[in-house]
C-alpha cells in the first residue's frame, strides 16, 4: 500500500511539472530554488554595501580577440610614450651643444643644429639626417575602442565615424552658444560690430587629408563639403568672435609672401634704370646669373643672343612664360649669363632667375600668384643615375625565354 502511494505521488508531480506554466507548477519551482531566494547577497554595516564573504563572484571571460586588442592598443601606447621621452632627451641634449634653451628649442632650431652638425651633400632632402618627433614619423592611431566587455568607449561608437560626428555636434553646440550670447548682447542694446566677428581673411579650411589625419578617420567627399558649410555658418555669425578658438583648430594659416621671401632690392644703372641681379641660378648642372632690368622693351639676351641661343621651342616657352604670367613681357629686358648642363637645366635656371628678379618690379598680390603657380620654387630634381644589371634608371633588359 505504502509503495502504491509513493508511485502516485510521483506520477502526479511529474504531471503537474510538465506544464510549468501553471500555477501548482510555479509554486513548486519556487519552493525548489527557496534555497537560493533565501540566501542574503550582501548585508549593510555602516552604511557601506559589502558583498558577503561566502558568495564568489565568477570573473566574465574575455575573448582572445579581444585580448589581442587590448594588447596591441596598451603596447602601442607604450611604445610612443617610450619614443617621445627618447626625442625630448635628445632634444635637450641637441640644445645644450647648440647653447640654446631647451625649453626654447623649437623644431626649426632641430632642424637647423642637424644641418648644421651632420652636413649632407645628399640631393634628396628625404634621405638627409632628420630628426622628426614620434607623432610626425609614425603617425597616430586610434586608441582602444572598447573596454575588456566590449562596450564602446566613445558615445557616437555605432555612427562608424564617430570623431566626425562629434565634431558636428559640437558645431551644433557652438551654433547654440553664439544665439544666445547675440540674444544677450541685443537684450543689452549692444550694438554688433565687426568686434564680435572673426577674421579669417590670412587662413583657410584644412583639406580634406588633414582633417582625416586629424579625425584618424576617412571621409567622403559629401562629408567634407557638410563640415565646411557647417563650419562656415559658424564663421558668418555675428558674434562668431566668441567661438574663434574652435573654428581656428580647422583652420590654416596662409602664409606671408613678405615674410616667407626676401625680395631683391633695386638697384640703379648710370642710365637711372632700376635693376636686380640674381647671381645663383641653378638648374640640374646649369648655373649662371640673371640680370633684370626696368623700363626696358622686353629685350632678351642669352649668352649673347636672343632666344634662338636655344633651338628648341619647349626650352623658348620657359624663358618666356614668368615675363607673361606676370604681365612684363613688353616692360623689362633680360640679360643672361649661363654655363653648364643641357638645354633643359640652362632654360629652367634662366627662368628661375627671371621669376626670382621680377619679384621686385610688381605688387604683393602678383607675388602671391605666382608663389602658387610654383615660379619661385627651387626645382631639386636631378637626372636619375642609370643601375646595374638593367639598360637604364628604371628601363629593364628585355627578357628571353630562349
Amino acid at each position: 500500500m505504502a509503495v502504491l502511494m509513493f508511485t502516485r505521488f510521483i506520477n502526479l508531480r511529474n504531471v503537474i511539472n510538465i506544464n510549468n506554466f501553471g500555477a501548482i507548477g510555479s509554486i513548486l519551482n519556487i519552493t525548489q530554488c527557496s534555497d537560493v531566494i533565501s540566501k542574503p547577497y550582501c548585508v549593510n554595516i555602516n552604511d557601506q554595501i559589502i558583498p558577503d564573504e561566502s558568495e564568489k563572484l565568477t570573473e566574465k571571460k574575455i575573448s582572445s580577440a579581444m585580448r589581442a586588442y587590448l594588447k596591441r592598443s596598451e603596447n602601442y601606447k607604450e611604445f610612443m610614450k617610450k619614443q617621445i621621452a627618447e626625442y625630448d632627451i635628445g632634444k635637450r641634449y641637441l640644445a645644450n651643444i647648440m647653447g640654446i634653451d631647451p625649453e626654447n628649442f623649437t623644431k626649426e632650431d632641430v632642424n637647423s643644429a642637424i644641418r648644421y652638425l651632420f652636413p649632407s651633400g645628399l640631393y634628396d632632402r628625404e634621405a638627409r639626417p632628420m630628426m622628426l618627433h614620434p607623432i610626425d614619423m609614425y603617425g597616430n592611431r586610434k586608441e582602444a575602442e572598447f573596454d575588456e566587455t566590449g562596450r564602446p568607449h566613445h558615445f557616437l561608437f555605432y555612427t562608424t565615424k564617430p570623431n566626425y560626428y562629434e565634431i558636428l555636434h559640437n558645431i551644433a553646440k557652438s551654433m547654440i552658444h553664439l544665439n544666445e550670447t547675440e540674444s544677450q548682447l541685443l537684450g543689452r542694446n549692444i550694438q554688433l560690430g565687426p568686434e564680435h566677428k572673426i577674421d579669417v581673411s590670412d587662413s583657410e579650411w584644412l583639406q580634406k587629408k588633414s582633417l582625416e589625419k586629424i579625425l584618424l578617420e576617412g571621409l567622403l567627399d559629401k562629408q567634407y563639403d557638410y563640415f565646411i558649410k557647417s563650419m562656415q555658418r559658424l564663421v558668418d555669425h555675428p558674434v562668431s568672435k566668441h567661438v574663434e578658438s574652435f573654428i581656428m583648430k580647422y583652420r590654416r594659416k596662409l602664409p606671408n609672401i613678405n615674410e616667407d621671401i626676401k625680395i631683391p632690392q633695386l638697384e640703379y644703372d648710370n642710365d637711372n634704370r632700376p635693376f636686380v641681379l640674381i647671381d645663383k641660378c641653378a638648374r640640374k648642372d646649369a648655373r649662371g646669373e640673371v640680370k633684370v632690368i626696368g623700363n626696358g622693351s622686353g629685350k632678351i639676351t642669352i649668352n649673347g643672343k636672343d632666344l634662338t641661343y636655344f633651338d628648341d621651342m619647349q626650352c623658348r616657352e620657359q624663358i618666356i612664360f614668368p615675363l607673361i604670367f606676370a604681365e612684363m613681357i613688353d616692360k623689362v629686358d633680360i640679360e643672361a649669363t649661363i654655363s653648364g648642363g643641357g638645354p633643359t637645366g640652362q632654360a629652367g635656371a634662366v627662368r628661375f632667375g627671371i621669376a626670382w628678379g621680377l619679384q621686385s618690379f610688381v605688387n604683393s598680390e602678383m607675388r602671391e600668384k605666382m608663389r602658387l603657380a610654383g615660379l619661385l620654387t627651387y626645382d631639386w630634381r636631378r637626372r636619375e643615375r642609370k643601375k646595374w644589371g638593367q639598360e637604364g634608371a628604371r628601363r629593364k633588359f628585355t627578357w628571353k625565354k630562349r
